[in-house]
């Protein structure tokens, strides 16, 4: 049945294509991975037919630049957050954080170490976090899940914050980085 009535308000097209394309983006989720020490061994079993995260939306990619989620896990070194920060300035906005494991919470069991970062969210925003030593892909899985769920409700705005917050997270990686030699910006 086809109504001829005029809407009351007017619609407003920039809003509507914004909701579509979250939806869409949430559902083709294009991932680069950042592993250390233990942490990717979990990374590994999301390819397989027991887990299929391709049935998600979820794919691996092979550089920053083609992907949209940076997924850390295991523990951060000074060094490899230079690395890090380096990838996540790579990727194209919207781009969005999934870090896996106790070791990006707060350092895990190598909390007490002079040279590990203890909370990643003072250096980049991170978007997901997925507890455990090491979590097991079901958990990683409903990580993603939450992820999506964030994008699809608008949450998921850490590149946003990284943006408006610049100053901050610069001050906090300069504090940690002593040989800093990144551009200031990549964008």
């Amino acid at each position: 049945m086809y109504c001829n009535k005029i809407p009351d308000k007017p619609v407003d097209n920039e809003k509507i294509w914004k909701k579509l394309d979250d939806l869409a983006r949430a559902n083709s989720l294009w991932i680069t991975a950042y592993g250390t020490g233990c942490g990717a061994i979990e990374l590994r079993p999301l390819h397989t037919s027991r887990f299929d995260m391709e049935r998600f939306g979820i794919a691996m990619r092979p550089t920053p630049r083609q992907s949209d989620v940076l997924i850390i896990s295991g523990y951060l070194s000074v060094k490899t957050l230079k690395r890090v920060i380096r990838v996540y300035e790579q990727i194209q906005d919207p781009k969005y954080i999934l870090a896996l494991g106790s070791c990006t919470i707060d350092g895990g069991m190598y909390f007490d170490s002079y040279n590990t970062i203890n909370i990643l969210d003072r250096y980049i925003p991170v978007d997901v976090y997925v507890n455990g030593c090491m979590p097991r892909p079901e958990a990683v899985i409903d990580g993603f899940i939450l992820l999506m769920k964030k994008i699809k409700e608008g949450k998921a705005v850490g590149w946003k914050r990284y943006k408006e917050n610049l100053e901050y997270y610069r001050k906090n990686q300069r504090e940690i980085i002593r040989n800093w030699d990144l551009p200031d910006y990549n964008w």
